[in-house]
């Protein structure tokens, strides 16, 4: 028997509340949204229609994954981020609100260098820095780089969805090699590398290291390695006197920083994240 629209919100909403506490209304609009193609206010105002048997179907089985810990962005699809709506897959991290930290350093920066300013955005999943960064800065040219073939057809889509095409450019790209010619010089690099320690790696919630990538996550014994590799093979690739951002973990700062002072950069400044944490970090190449 078919259900109206009001019904099979209600259900999924009581059903989400244990896991999902004040947060289980919306959560539960956002899959029936999905599943049925409707926005939320389209929504509210069809309460009182039938939903289709096959709509009813697909809602059963968001509701299903979401109570069995699957991330609502992998389900769903897509996550908003920095006033975008991304593509979201299992191949590339959920953009978080702890990256609007060096997300904004990078914009700031951005906004502030020569005509048509060239950004490299590495380790991109998403690409959801890098295109902030492009949406921000009208005449920026932006190329996305990221190791997994899977996570560049993502950080493509995000581009032609939000109509960047051209002015960013896809690319895989590997930090661990050296930095390819052909990508030529850039006036500031950007990254959200891999820091999550190997000891980390095994306390990390389920709804993380069950289904994000742990390719994106693991960032070797101290959490660093991504960091060394990037300032080892990319700070050739930056003009003199351009800029890095850097994205890290929670008490990395100071890491972060001598890695950067011994690869020659002069650290600028940090920024802290909502919950008041050091996330980012911005540096000159002398």
């Amino acid at each position: 028997m078919v259900k109206k629209y009001a019904d099979l919100y209600l259900e999924a909403r009581r059903a989400l509340k244990e896991s999902y506490g004040e947060q289980s209304g919306s959560v539960a609009r956002q899959l029936l949204s999905a599943a049925s193609g409707k926005t939320p206010e389209a929504i509210i105002a069809d309460c009182d229609i039938y939903a289709s048997e096959a709509i009813e179907q697909t809602m059963g089985q968001y509701l299903e994954r979401a109570l069995a810990g699957e991330p609502l962005a992998y389900i769903i699809g897509q996550w908003d981020f920095a006033g975008m709506t991304l593509t979201v897959t299992p191949d590339t991290l959920i953009p978080r609100d702890d990256s609007m930290a060096v997300t904004e350093l990078a914009i700031k920066t951005a906004m502030h260098l020569h005509a048509e300013p060239r950004v490299l955005d590495l380790c991109t999943g998403t690409g959801c820095i890098g295109l902030a960064v492009a949406r921000r800065v009208k005449d920026a040219r932006v190329v996305l780089g990221d190791v997994s073939p899977a996570a560049v057809r993502v950080a493509k889509k995000n581009v032609q969805d939000l109509h960047l095409g051209g002015r960013v450019t896809c690319l895989q790209v590997d930090v661990c090699k050296p930095a390819a010619a052909f990508l030529g010089k850039f006036d500031l690099i950007v990254a959200n590398p891999p820091y999550i320690t190997d000891a980390e790696m095994d306390d990390l919630p389920p709804e993380v290291a069950d289904y994000e990538p742990h390719l994106a996550l693991r960032g070797g014994p101290d959490g660093l390695d991504l960091y060394r590799a990037i300032l080892d093979n990319y700070t050739g690739a930056l003009n003199p006197g351009g800029f890095i951002c850097f994205e890290f973990g929670m008490g990395q700062q100071d890491a972060v920083s001598a890695l950067l002072d011994a690869h020659g950069y002069e650290v600028l400044t940090t920024r802290k994240d909502l919950r008041n944490v050091i996330r980012a970090v911005l540096a000159r190449k002398k």
